[in-house]
């Protein structure tokens, strides 16, 4: 007798950073993927949402092949829940999804709101990476060919040099170092550093950037893509 497998149809809150990009991928190995979703945050001290870079989605979602539903939020605590909920209403009417994915590794705060989300929309929330090992986690990134490169950083010791910077297993290792020294979250949870993705196994086509800047003052600065196209593989 087959036996019949039911996938459900999951929506990817998605930021273009490797955390989101990981958590996609861990979700296509189990359920469909049938969207992004994009909450793009007007204030670049969002407490829920990543901010560098975040209109790159548009690309990298043409890149993946899938559809994005986004929405602009000015980035008020608490209010920008509303903005959260507004989206993935309209990815369920939309799509027909039945659960949310998240890249959440440890944080309580963003993970708890979006759950309180899914439950009054009636919706899974799945969080693939949920207490995962943060340097095992950039590990498997390097190890399944992500192609990441960190835009944004935001605490003592990064320095300007990091900006633009790869994630391959010589930063990894530096990461481990001043986890050591300086208590950071190696993979930039507690907001560390920011990253985009370029490139992942899933990715239909690679992100090539073709103009870029840096604003650095103070332990803190972005890398912002400013012109960026898609490039056969």
């Amino acid at each position: 007798m087959t036996q019949l497998i039911l996938f459900m149809k999951l929506g990817v809150l998605f930021s273009g950073g490797k955390d989101s990009c990981l958590a996609l991928q861990k979700a296509k190995e189990k359920d469909e993927v049938v969207c992004l979703i994009t909450v793009i945050s007007e204030n670049p001290e969002s407490f829920m949402f990543h901010t560098p870079n975040i209109f790159l989605t548009k690309l990298q979602a043409e890149a993946i092949d899938l559809p994005l539903v986004s929405i602009t939020t000015r980035g008020e605590k608490e209010k920008e829940l509303e903005e959260l909920e507004k989206v993935i209403r309209r990815a369920k009417e939309e799509h027909g999804i039945e659960g949310i994915v998240t890249g959440a590794i440890k944080s309580e705060y963003q993970k708890s709101r979006i759950e309180k989300v899914c439950r009054e929309l009636c919706l899974e929330c799945i969080n693939p990476l949920w207490h995962r090992d943060e340097i095992n986690i950039m590990k498997e990134l390097v190890e399944n060919d992500f192609e990441v490169i960190i835009t944004g950083v935001f605490a003592e010791p990064f320095g300007r040099e990091w900006l633009g910077r790869k994630i391959d297993f010589v930063t990894i290792d530096e990461l481990e170092k001043l986890e050591r020294a300086y208590k950071i979250n190696p993979s930039g949870e507690g907001g560390e550093i920011e990253t985009t993705v370029l490139d992942a196994p899933f990715f239909k086509k690679r992100i090539e950037i073709e103009k870029s800047s840096v604003s650095f003052s103070r332990d803190s600065g972005t890398l912002k893509i400013e012109k960026a196209s898609l490039m056969k593989k």
